[in-house]
């Protein structure tokens, strides 16, 4: 499957990205398993990955999952281009996840992204949560000036509402939006953004795209994933992938993984090329006609 751009950044990546977070909170696997996670999914094609500061057990672990990827890329052996997102805009008092849009902690968090991905530019830079307590133009003042000084190539919304991302495009150009999305969370479907992402040529980047945690459990034992899945010889979760990426041109999935089959499973799946009648029949299966 051909690459897909993110916005109007330059940058294209293969259409499925590896959502790193598994590998630095509970149940984390080790920092040696998790580094040679990361280059088997590169040598199976990802190149994109998804991380945070936050990312991590708590407020004294912050950069963890940074750190992992600065590593891995030590570690590896390729030499294919890779795009790393990262977020600021939350905190993790006492393994809590709790907003903070302040502009001094987003430039602070910004500055400890880049020495933990030991980079003197990040690729791209998501708004990790909008906050209620901080003007929404105040925190993206302070992500603009972040950008202005070279700090950040591309900016990005999480967790955004469409009023939220059309505010931000006043002042600055956003290259991807990311939220939760799979067949079973389908909201962004019928709120509007998917929608407005391909009107303005914005990337989506769907996290937890095959349920997420205990949601896998849905996917795994969806009668229509897997009816499809049989004729691919493929999985329900690797079905459920090839269904987002058919139902837009921005769709960029970011499933995570703490396990190197999981994610080489999902690198997989973008060699999938689902039929007219097989997302016509998921569609109807999902309650979402539009294709």
């Amino acid at each position: 499957m051909k690459k897909r751009r993110l916005g109007s950044s330059g940058i294209s990546v293969n259409p499925i990205g590896l959502g790193a977070m598994p590998l630095s909170t509970v149940n984390r696997p080790t920092s040696q398993q998790a580094i040679h996670l990361i280059c088997e999914a590169l040598d199976a094609g990802i190149d994109f990955i998804d991380t945070a500061d936050v990312y991590c057990l708590d407020d004294n672990d912050i950069g963890h999952n940074e750190r992992l990827i600065a590593k891995a890329f030590k570690a590896w052996q390729g030499s294919t281009p890779v795009t790393v997102a990262t977020k600021g805009g939350l905190v993790r008092p006492n393994g809590d996840w709790v907003d903070n849009g302040h502009p001094d902690h987003l430039k602070a968090a910004c500055e400890a992204s880049l020495i933990a991905l030991d980079t003197e530019t990040i690729d791209l830079y998501h708004f990790h949560e909008p906050d209620k307590k901080v003007p929404f133009e105040e925190s993206m003042g302070a992500l603009i000036d972040l950008k202005n000084a070279g700090k950040i190539r591309n900016l990005g919304l999480s967790n955004a509402t469409l009023e939220q991302i059309i505010q931000a495009r006043k002042m600055v150009d956003i290259v991807s939006v990311q939220d939760r999305c799979s067949p079973f969370d389908l909201d962004y479907f019928r709120n509007g953004i998917i929608d407005y992402c391909e009107q303005q040529n914005i990337a989506f980047l769907a996290y937890s795209p095959v349920g997420g945690g205990n949601g896998k459990v849905r996917t795994e034992n969806s009668h229509p994933l897997n009816k499809v899945a049989q004729a691919f010889d493929a999985t329900p979760y690797q079905i459920a992938l090839a269904w987002l990426l058919g139902k837009s041109p921005v769709m960029i999935p970011i499933p995570g993984a703490s396990r190197v089959e999981n994610a080489i499973s999902s690198a997989d799946a973008m060699s999938i090329k689902l039929s007219d009648d097989d997302m016509l029949y998921l569609n109807q299966a999902f309650g979402v006609a539009k294709t």
